[in-house]
């Protein structure tokens, strides 16, 4: 029995036996299957190279394989790999902690518990917040992505796939509009529709907390005005909700600072954070104000796997990377350049078929649309592009409501050379996507 690779082997061969073993609910977009992979480029089964722009989905902020990570992994793996953090503790999970606790935005001490997945710690903010208030309701918002467990599959604001026929789902969580100019749909807008929730549907003082991306992911890309995390700040104090900031794809420095909410100088009561968090290794995050934390009774939190040690030790080298390479201002530096690319598409070649470029540090999606027109959605275009993206060696995926959004997670250790290619293959997918 053979568990390595096979030489003729083929991404159709491999494609029939993941049909025949797998369901068919498990997503399968690129229909390229990996061999190797270093810093922004992958190679597949049959030799072909591809740049990598959405990095695992935003995992991979610095690179695939980077050798400090994977130094890393091989150090600890040598020593143990796992023991559960509630029955043997080690020093990486502590020390892991004690720096995401001083890199989280806001002057209050915080302390950090460790999970295994995004939605793990999305579901720990929520269930950590109606614990702490007393109080059952949770506000999200129209176009979130939170999670596909349950409560997280509850949270997300977006019906299709995630929602269809998995109800009856969790009560008590309302959804409000998110802010989107492109859309028309403005700040005093949502202020206003959360003042008709609270008299319409839940009055605030059953309000447990707010959870909020500060820049959507699977939503489009979309940034949250400064100003409206900023209210929703002030709503939380006002009402004794607590503020949940999802940091699970914009955070661990994708937008040029640590956590997004620092743009808006907004220091959240919890944040979620996992995606880039470990270079590729299951691990999550909840950073919270430790007077808040130790509201949680010894037990009511835990995980067998949660802080697992190889992970921990590749955070921690995550974080060294971060500083010694500077990525924070390198994800500012790839941000405007990608943009101004597709900005440029937008006014020439692609005129009438690009609408809004969103961009903030290395974030940055292009909206497709119909006619120049905001209001259709050209989700067949994006996925056009994509395929020939595909086709000629770049690796993308896209984001929106109506997938209509083509969006770049690329990692922030690429190379100029590397990023001047990608972006080349995308002008030629385009091109020949609109001639098609």
């Amino acid at each position: 029995m053979s568990h390595g690779k096979n030489e003729f082997t083929s991404n159709a061969a491999l494609k029939a036996r993941r049909d025949e073993a797998l369901p068919v609910g498990l997503p399968s977009k690129s229909g390229v299957y990996v061999a190797k992979a270093q810093n922004a480029e992958l190679w597949d089964v049959e030799g072909k190279r591809y740049i990598d722009f959405i990095g695992g989905i935003g995992v991979l902020n610095v690179g695939h394989r980077h050798p400090k990570v994977v130094e890393a992994i091989k150090r600890q793996a040598d020593d143990f790999i796992h023991t559960s953090f509630g029955i043997a503790q080690y020093e990486v999970y502590v020390e892991l902690a004690e720096r995401l606790n001083r890199l989280a935005p806001g002057a209050t001490k915080k302390k950090t518990a460790l999970f295994n997945s995004g939605a793990e710690a999305v579901e720990n903010s929520v269930k950590f917040a109606r614990r702490i208030t007393g109080r059952p309701g949770v506000i999200a918002f129209e176009g979130a992505f939170h999670g596909r467990t349950l409560l997280a599959t509850t949270l997300t604001g977006k019906a299709k796939p995630y929602k269809q026929g998995f109800g009856p789902l969790v009560p008590a969580i309302f959804h409000a509009p998110y802010p989107d100019e492109y859309h028309g749909v403005s700040v005093r807008t949502c202020l206003n529709c959360l003042d008709h929730l609270f008299k319409t549907q839940i009055p605030p003082e059953e309000i447990a907390a707010f959870i909020v991306e500060p820049v959507q992911g699977e939503g489009g890309f979309n940034p949250a005005p400064h100003e409206f995390l900023q209210a929703l700040r002030k709503l939380a104090d006002q009402h004794g909700a607590l503020l949940i900031a999802d940091e699970i794809q914009s955070g661990m420095g994708r937008t040029g600072k640590m956590f997004a909410f620092e743009h808006a100088s907004v220091e959240p009561d919890m944040i979620c954070v996992a995606k880039s968090i470990a270079a590729g290794l299951p691990l999550s995050a909840l950073i919270g104000k430790a007077e808040l934390m130790d509201k949680i009774a010894a037990g009511g939190m835990g995980s067998t796997y949660g802080g697992n040690p190889v992970a921990c030790a590749a955070a921690l080298a995550v974080l060294d990377v971060f500083e010694e390479e500077g990525l924070l201002d390198r994800a500012q530096i790839i941000g405007e350049k990608v943009a101004a690319n597709w900005r440029a598409l937008a006014t020439g070649v692609a005129k009438g078929h690009f609408g809004d470029v969103r961009q903030i540090g290395g974030m940055i999606a292009v909206e497709c649309v119909k006619d120049g027109d905001a209001n259709k959605p050209n989700g067949d275009l994006a996925a056009k592009i994509q395929t020939e993206a595909r086709d000629r060696g770049l690796i993308l995926t896209t984001a929106g409501a109506y997938a209509q959004c083509l969006r770049c997670l690329v990692p922030l250790t690429i190379s100029d050379a590397h990023l001047d290619e990608g972006l080349t293959i995308f002008a030629e997918a385009t091109m020949a996507a609109l001639a098609g």
